[in-house]
């Protein structure tokens, strides 16, 4: 079964208004076990296509994922790319900046830590949230010490945004592919699976006062998101809004979308050449007397 992501997809320039985006959608499988199925089909998919990546090294790939808290970024990555040999795929939690970071550009951070060529690279928060926190809560940008006459431009946005996409655009022309997922949760979800953190004690260590703070900035948070999520998917690197209230039908959905951008890229395995051959051969033959 291939699901349909197309839907998914944010269109260059398109107007996102995500009150009118679902944030669920009837589900890609008909029970628990059948799910199970899905996701490791697509995850035995993944490997393979990951080794082939690794091998051919000549393509790399970023997967970026950005969310509201408690949308699931952790346990998509831990689900979804289960499969894939940690050789080959390198992942980095984006915390609040240090004193070091923000002592240099708002990218330097993130390009440190983009991937080498034959892997896979996963940002958990990445420079998005410098147009999406920052954006919200002002006073980050003024602990960022850029010149008053910087700071404080209408433009900032749009020239971070500016940034973004020249990066991307850079990226993508020297063969690192990008896929951006917005987990799009409601409100609602979110109250529930943070009334789950605070009932069950093993749970207790992913949530404090904070997160309810952010929350009470909820509308604030989405209009950020919209003028992100418009400014910033090309059709070289898009943005996916994936409906996260189930997180069985949001896995099946990325697990989808990045086995379609590994096998668009036509890879092969390296040829051997006839010396190579010839070498492998007697290397073999010796083998076997030995």
């Amino acid at each position: 079964m291939k699901i349909p992501t197309e839907q998914f997809r944010v269109k260059p320039k398109d107007e996102v208004e995500l009150k009118k985006r679902p944030t669920s959608v009837p589900p890609f499988y008909d029970s628990k076990e059948q799910y199970q199925e899905l996701l490791t089909e697509q995850i035995e998919r993944l490997s393979a296509l990951q080794a082939l990546l690794y091998a051919n090294n000549s393509w790399s790939i970023l997967l970026i994922f950005q969310a509201m808290d408690a949308a699931g970024k952790d346990s998509m990555i831990k689900h979804v790319l289960s499969g894939i040999n940690p050789q080959g795929c390198e992942v980095y939690s984006f915390k609040h900046p240090s004193t070091e970071e923000l002592d240099h550009d708002f990218l330097w951070r993130s390009i440190r830590r983009l991937p080498e060529r034959g892997r896979i690279g996963i940002f958990n928060r990445s420079y998005y949230e410098e147009a999406l926190i920052v954006r919200v809560h002002p006073e980050i940008l003024a602990a960022e010490n850029l010149p008053d006459e910087l700071s404080s431009r209408k433009s900032i946005w749009r020239d971070r945004f500016r940034s973004m996409n020249d990066l991307e655009a850079h990226l993508t022309r020297n063969g690192t592919r990008i896929i951006k997922f917005f987990l799009h949760i409601s409100k609602e979800e979110q109250r529930k699976r943070f009334l789950e953190r605070i009932d069950n004690p093993e749970k207790n260590w992913k949530f404090n006062q904070d997160d309810i703070e952010e929350r009470k900035l909820w509308k604030r948070y989405m209009r950020a998101y919209e003028g992100c999520l418009r400014a910033t998917s090309s059709k070289e690197a898009p943005w996916y809004v994936v409906p996260a209230d189930d997180k069985k039908n949001a896995r099946l959905i990325v697990a989808q979308v990045v086995v379609n951008l590994l096998e668009e890229l036509k890879m092969d395995y390296p040829e051997t050449s006839g010396e190579k051959q010839r070498e492998l051969l007697a290397i073999r033959e010796e083998l076997m007397k030995s």
